[in-house]
């Protein structure tokens, strides 16, 4: 979608000679329907649109597509546009390496390819991978897409997901990793969950819904998630349900196997909601029953590790930008809990264990650091980063000597380094080549004040060479909801948009999680009028500083996003 919307923008303003008077909009008819909610009566005339599969839909659509498509088509600018765009996308892109059993895996894309394919290699130094898994083999019209990989813990079997045509449905195959057959298990009518395997890789857990009835697959709703445990080489049908909550049918499992494969922990969740329980249940003790460890929902909890039976727990709970913490399941009283790593300025966003430590990623003003911890907490190390940015993933197990993660920022293609953990020092594993020199463009970031005094950063991207004399057309791009964080990332479009002379523009709304959950509660419900402040605050802000005026500014949004820029152009148009 943000794709979509910049490329769309692009197209606008390269098209400004064609006249919007030579534009003719078909007209929408006007329904009659009314609404009575408590004794107010409410209109609703585009009530007929809704149907999306009658008549008089597909007409509408067909006519505003026969608009669209027939502007943007006279622009002369648009195959140049769609070449240089394709010439930068076509370079090799890679996912971190991960090593299960004595073989390492892969994602990579070629340049242009639907899908990541998965390889796996010996050693990081061979040069000819063997493919793994291709899904973009998975149908001969790309429709079939791979949705998780889950290796045992010794690397002998994997199941891989399936969903077809952009389905939340998902199918769970099993597949032979030394000969790359699939075996003859198969799992249906799962969505929201993985698969967590035990150390001996008989089986796994996982969660499932009933199989709705048929012509029901996509209007069912959501209700009585089950866990189950599948053992390998059984029929579906022969699953055993290790637990449900029939009383709660809202409620969904989301599990995992510890590290030593003693516990079962399920990360029990309602809704969209950014707070959940967390239960757990001793594997080895038979016939043992789930604990309901963390049961009040009053928090996000996140399990990262346990050392026997004490667990590392990520938390909000009385910590609004989040802290670490353990909890000792043989004697699980609040005033026993340990505070590991405090709630401090910057808010921690993950943490997970490698090397037998703690690796943290933490974000000060929109900015990723990391760091590397003993288990009492202590700081050992902050890994430096290149530049202003954001750290994605990190792959590495408990027991390894290395991990690896990946970096990136408006600028800095995404990368690959590798991380020594007895030298504490980190190295570029993979770098894209692209033709483009990041020293041309500048990287800034500015606060700028909203409607109610709030400071409010946004970063601001463009080319070195632009005056600032209100002269350049601007895209202003932003979220602000559901705790999501908006930070650097390297993007091909945005790149074409800033050689093409456009500032770029990102500011961090509150409702976003970028200063922790206070933050993000100050831009939600009765506070949601504090997000559209501060995006109409960004757009003044712009054309107050020269990057940009009122007649070039183009603002954008999607999903919430989308929400934002629909109120702002409704209230500040």
């Amino acid at each position: 979608m943000k794709l979509f919307l910049l490329m769309l923008t692009m197209l606008l303003f390269l098209g400004f000679s064609i006249s919007a008077q030579q534009i003719k909009y078909p007209e929408t008819q006007k329904g009659d329907v009314v609404e009575d909610y408590h004794g107010t009566q409410v209109a609703d005339p585009y009530r007929w649109l809704e149907d999306l599969d009658s008549d008089e839909t597909r007409a509408w659509v067909a006519a505003q597509n026969a608009v669209t498509f027939g502007y943007l088509e006279k622009i002369e600018a648009r195959e140049q546009l769609k070449k240089r765009l394709t010439e930068l996308w076509n370079y090799p892109k890679y996912g971190l390496p991960f090593k299960r059993g004595d073989r390492y895996f892969f994602s990579k894309n070629d340049g242009l390819q639907n899908q990541y394919v998965y390889y796996s290699v010996k050693s990081l130094d061979d040069e000819n991978p063997t493919v793994f898994i291709d899904p973009n083999t998975f149908s001969e019209d790309g429709t079939v897409a791979l949705k998780d990989l889950q290796f045992s813990k010794d690397g002998k079997l994997a199941m891989y997901a399936t969903s077809a045509s952009g389905s939340d449905w998902q199918t769970f195959r099993v597949k032979n990793v030394a000969t790359g057959e699939d075996l003859a298990d198969k799992l249906e009518w799962i969505k929201f969950s993985t698969a967590a395997w035990l150390p001996d890789h008989s089986g796994f857990f996982y969660s499932r819904y009933a199989a709705p009835k048929e012509g029901d697959e996509f209007e069912q709703s959501n209700k009585n998630m089950k866990l189950y445990f599948h053992k390998i080489g059984t029929l579906q049908s022969d699953d055993a349900l290790i637990y449900e909550r029939p009383d709660n049918p809202d409620m969904g499992f989301w599990p995992g196997v510890t590290d030593d494969g003693r516990f079962l922990v399920l990360n029990v969740w309602t809704g969209s909601a950014r707070v959940n329980r967390l239960y757990y249940k001793d594997l080895q003790s038979e016939n043992s029953d789930i604990v309901k460890l963390l049961d009040a929902n009053d928090a996000s909890y996140n399990f990262v590790g346990n050392t026997g039976t004490e667990f590392y727990i990520q938390t909000d709970l009385d910590a609004p930008n989040a802290r670490l913490i353990s909890i000792d399941v043989a004697n699980p009283a609040k005033e026993n809990w340990k505070t590991l790593i405090p709630e401090s300025k910057a808010v921690l966003s993950s943490a997970q264990i490698v090397n037998n430590q703690f690796v943290v990623s933490a974000m000060v003003d929109a900015r990723d650091r990391l760091t590397v911890h003993e288990l009492d907490g202590s700081l050992v190390n902050e890994i430096n980063l290149p530049t202003i940015g954001s750290v994605g993933s990190i792959s590495g197990e408990r027991e390894d000597s290395e991990m690896f993660y990946s970096f990136t920022s408006f600028t800095y293609p995404t990368s690959i380094f590798r991380y020594d953990f007895k030298t504490g020092t980190s190295e570029v594993f993979r770098s894209p080549e692209i033709d483009f020199d990041a020293s041309e463009y500048v990287v800034k970031q500015e606060f700028y004040p909203s409607k109610d005094g709030t400071k409010v950063p946004m970063f601001i991207v463009h080319r070195k060479d632009l005056a600032m004399d209100g002269s350049n057309p601007a895209y202003l791009y932003a979220y602000g909801g559901f705790k999501i964080s908006m930070t650097p990332a390297f993007s091909i479009s945005n790149l074409v948009w800033l050689e093409m002379g456009g500032v770029y523009a990102m500011p961090n709304l509150r409702g976003g999680g970028e200063y922790g959950e206070d933050w993000h509660q100050a831009g939600m419900l009765e506070k949601k009028q504090n997000v559209f402040d501060d995006f109409i605050a960004a757009g003044e802000y712009l054309i107050e500083k020269g990057y940009t005026s009122s007649e070039k500014l183009a603002i954008a949004g999607g999903s919430n996003g989308g929400l934002l820029t629909g109120a702002c152009l409704s209230q500040r148009p």
